[in-house]
C-alpha cells in the first residue's frame, strides 16, 4: 500500500478512499478507521449475528415500501409519520432539499459537511459561506450569522448542530430563537446528524419545534448513530406539507432490505443503543485528554463523536495522513479539502481506548521522529513552513475574510514577540474577532491569540501539554511572507470595498454589541405578509444589530396594513414561498392526523428507547 497510498486518495471522488478500496490494497484487511464518524458500539454482536443468519433472505427479496419502514421508525421515535421522510442516506435528502426548496441562494457556516456547500453549487445556486474563526475555536455566533444572512439577502439558512468537523454545539433555546428570527426565509435547515452523541443538554433536538413551523426542516442520521454507514438510511422531520413535498419525490423502494431489517429489530435493543451513546461520550472525554498531551497539538471542544485537532506548526496534514496509513495502518481524515479549513487540521473519530492508544503512539512517531523516517514536524532551525497547498487555502480564507495574519503579526511584533517576521502578508491565518483587542503569542500554535486564552494554554483541552515550552519556531514565518506580501495586497485591497460597501446596510457595522437578541415575539407564524423591500425605511434612524437579527421587526406584524397588502411581487424567490403551501403552527396543533403514533409490538420498551433526540428516555 505504501507505493499506492497517494494515488488512492487522489483517485476517489470523496475525501478518502472507501474501506473496501483500502482492503483490496492490503490483502483484505482494512486499517483502524479514525476517519468515518460511526458509532463503534452499535449494533451489538448479537444483532450482527442475527443479520448474518438472515443474510440470504435479506438480499434475495424486495424490501417493503418506504411508507411501511417509515411508519415503524415513527412508532419507535414517537413521531407522526406525516412529518417524516426517510431517505437512502442523508445525502439523498440533501439533494432533494436542494432541488425542491433552494431556489437561488443558501447560507452555511464553514467549515462544515461538504454536501451543504457542494450540492447547491453544483446546481448553480449562490452559496454564501459564513467563516467560522479559528481564533474563536470555530464557535458559531448566531447573531453575527443572522446579520450576515440579512446583509447578503440569502433565502435559505443551514445550521449543523453539532457541526462537522469541529463538533461545535448550540443550545436548543438559541436554535429556536434563530428559527423564529428567520421565519421569513424560504427555508431553515437544522442538520442534527450527530446530535445524539451530545451530552451538553438533556433534550437538545428541535424536531418538535420544527413540526410547528412552515419553513423548517430537521435532518437526522441513522447510519452514523447506529454504526451502519453502509446501509444508507436517514430521515428528516418537518411540517406535514413540507415533509410530504420531499416524500412525494422519493422512489417507491429507495430504502433497502437491510434498512428495513435494522429498523424492525431496533425496538428490542433500545437499552443497548442508549448504552452505546453513553460509552461514546465517555470515550470522547478520554480521547481528548490523551491527544491534548501531545506537544503542539490543539484539540477543540466537541459534542460529536469526533474531535477536530490542529497539528503542530510545520506539520503537513497530507504527509501525516499518508504516513499514519502506511506505517501504522491507521486511517485519519485530513481536512485540507474542506472549505474554511486547511491541511493543518485532522478530524479524528472517537473510538475505544485500545484504538486511541494506538493512534496516539502512531502520532508520536510520525510527528516527533521516533520512527525510522524521522519527524513530520521540523526542528525550530530547519526553516520548513507550510506546503503550498496549505498556504493557498489560508490565502483564500484570508482574502475573503479580512486581513488575516498580516494585522495580527504586526501587533505581535509591536509587543516584541520573538521569531515573527515584520508584517507577513495575508494567507497564513484567520483574523481575530473585533472584540479581541489584546493579542499575544500562541505558546504552541504559532498564531496570535487573545491574552486570556494564552494565559491558560497548556492546561486545558484547547492546547496540548508541552506547547508552552516549545514556543514558536522562529524561521517558520520568514519563508512565507516574502513571495506573498507584495502581489496579494494589490489586487485584494482595491476591489473588495466597492462591491461590499453598497449591499451591506450601514447600521450593522455600527452596532457595538454582538449579543443574542431578546426573546422574539410570539407573532412569528405570520411571515407571509412580510414585504420584499427593506423593513426599515430610509427616513427612520439606523436599526441596531440586535434588531436586525430579529427582523422582520415586530412592528411590521402589528401594523393593520398587511391584511390589505397585495401579494409579494413575482420573482425567483419571493419571501415565504414554502410557507404559502404549508400550515401555520395553530393549524398544525389543531390537526387530528398529527397525534403521536403509539409504540406497538414492543411492550415495556418505551422507557428504554431514547426519544427522537436520543436523550432523556434512557430508563
Amino acid at each position: 500500500m505504501a507505493d499506492n497510498v497517494t494515488s488512492l486518495f487522489r483517485s476517489t471522488a470523496a475525501h478518502s478512499p472507501s474501506m473496501a478500496a483500502l482492503a483490496r490494497e492490503s490483502d483484505g484487511a482494512g486499517p483502524v478507521d479514525f476517519c468515518i464518524p460511526c458509532n463503534p458500539y452499535f449494533p451489538t454482536p448479537a444483532m450482527f449475528d442475527d443479520m448474518a443468519g438472515r443474510l440470504r433472505e435479506i438480499i434475495t427479496y424486495y424490501p417493503s415500501s418506504a411508507d411501511t419502514i417509515t411508519a415503524e421508525l415513527c412508532s419507535l421515535l414517537r413521531l407522526p409519520p406525516q412529518c417524516v421522510a426517510m431517505g437512502n442516506g442523508s445525502t439523498e435528502l440533501i439533494t432533494w432539499i436542494d432541488h425542491l426548496l433552494v431556489r437561488e441562494s443558501l447560507a452555511v457556516p464553514v467549515p462544515t459537511f461538504g454536501r451543504w456547500t457542494d450540492q447547491p453549487m453544483e446546481t448553480g445556486k449562490r452559496v454564501d459561506m459564513f467563516p467560522l474563526q479559528e481564533s474563536g475555536g470555530f464557535a458559531l455566533d448566531l447573531a453575527q450569522y443572522a446579520e450576515f444572512i440579512r446583509a447578503r439577502g440569502t433565502r435559505v439558512a443551514v445550521i449543523c448542530n453539532p457541526n462537522n468537523p469541529d463538533g461545535g454545539f448550540l443550545h436548543k433555546h438559541a436554535v429556536v430563537q434563530f428559527m423564529d428570527a428567520m421565519a421569513d426565509l424560504d427555508l431553515v435547515v437544522i442538520d442534527e446528524s450527530f446530535l445524539e452523541f451530545a451530552d451538553a443538554e438533556n433534550e437538545p433536538s428541535v424536531v418538535q419545534e420544527a413540526m410547528l413551523r412552515p419553513n423548517v426542516i430537521v435532518l437526522r442520521s441513522l447510519g452514523k448513530n447506529f454504526g451502519l454507514h453502509g446501509i444508507r438510511f436517514g430521515y428528516l422531520v418537518a411540517n406535514p406539507a413540507l415533509a410530504g413535498k420531499v416524500r412525494a419525490m422519493l422512489p417507491k423502494w429507495n430504502l433497502n432490505s437491510f434498512a428495513e431489517h435494522v429498523v424492525f429489530m431496533l425496538k428490542e435493543h433500545g437499552a443497548e443503543y442508549a448504552q452505546s451513546l453513553h460509552q461514546v461520550r465517555r470515550d470522547r472525554m478520554d480521547m481528548s485528554g490523551q491527544l491534548s498531551s501531545l506537544p503542539g497539538l490543539t484539540v477543540y471542544p466537541s459534542q460529536g463523536n469526533f474531535l477536530f485537532v490542529r497539528l503542530p506548526v510545520g506539520a503537513e496534514g497530507t504527509v501525516v495522513r499518508d504516513r499514519m496509513l502506511t506505517e501504522h495502518r491507521i486511517l485519519v481524515r485530513e481536512c485540507g479539502n474542506k472549505i474554511g479549513s486547511s491541511s493543518r487540521f485532522l478530524r479524528l473519530v472517537v473510538r475505544p481506548q485500545v484504538d486511541v492508544r494506538r493512534l496516539v503512539s502512531g502520532l508520536e512517531q510520525v510527528l516527533y521522529g521516533t520512527s525510522r523516517r524521522g519527524a513530520a514536524v521540523p526542528e525550530q532551525a530547519s526553516g520548513t513552513g507550510y506546503s503550498s497547498g496549505t498556504a493557498a487555502v489560508d490565502r483564500l480564507v484570508s482574502e475573503t475574510n479580512g486581513s488575516g495574519m498580516r494585522g495580527l503579526a504586526a501587533q505581535a511584533l509591536g509587543a516584541g514577540v520573538p521569531g515573527i517576521a515584520p508584517a507577513p502578508a495575508a494567507g497564513t491565518g484567520v483574523p481575530l474577532p473585533a472584540a479581541a483587542a489584546t493579542v499575544t503569542a500562541d505558546p504552541g500554535g504559532g498564531m496570535p491569540v487573545p491574552a486570556a486564552a494564552a494565559a491558560g494554554a497548556g492546561a486545558g483541552v484547547g492546547t496540548g501539554a508541552g506547547m508552552g515550552a516549545q514556543g514558536m519556531p522562529q524561521p517558520v514565518a520568514q519563508p512565507v511572507p516574502q513571495p506573498v506580501a507584495q502581489p496579494v495586497p494589490q489586487p485584494v485591497a482595491q476591489p473588495v470595498p466597492q462591491p461590499v460597501a453598497q449591499p451591506v446596510p450601514q447600521p450593522v457595522p455600527q452596532s457595538a454589541p454582538r449579543q443574542f437578541p431578546e426573546p422574539f415575539p410570539e407573532a412569528f407564524p405570520q411571515p407571509a405578509p412580510v414585504p420584499s423591500q427593506p423593513l426599515v425605511p430610509a427616513a427612520q434612524p439606523p436599526m441596531p444589530a440586535a434588531a436586525a437579527y430579529a427582523a422582520p421587526a415586530p412592528a411590521a406584524y402589528a401594523a393593520p396594513a398587511p391584511a390589505a397588502q397585495p401579494p409579494p411581487p413575482a420573482g425567483p424567490t419571493p419571501p415565504g414561498v414554502p410557507a404559502r403551501g404549508g400550515l401555520t403552527a395553530a393549524q398544525v396543533r389543531g390537526t387530528d392526523g398529527l397525534s403521536m403514533a403509539p409504540a406497538t409490538g414492543w411492550p415495556g420498551a418505551q422507557a428504554a428507547w431514547p426519544s427522537a433526540a436520543g436523550m432523556g428516555q434512557t430508563g
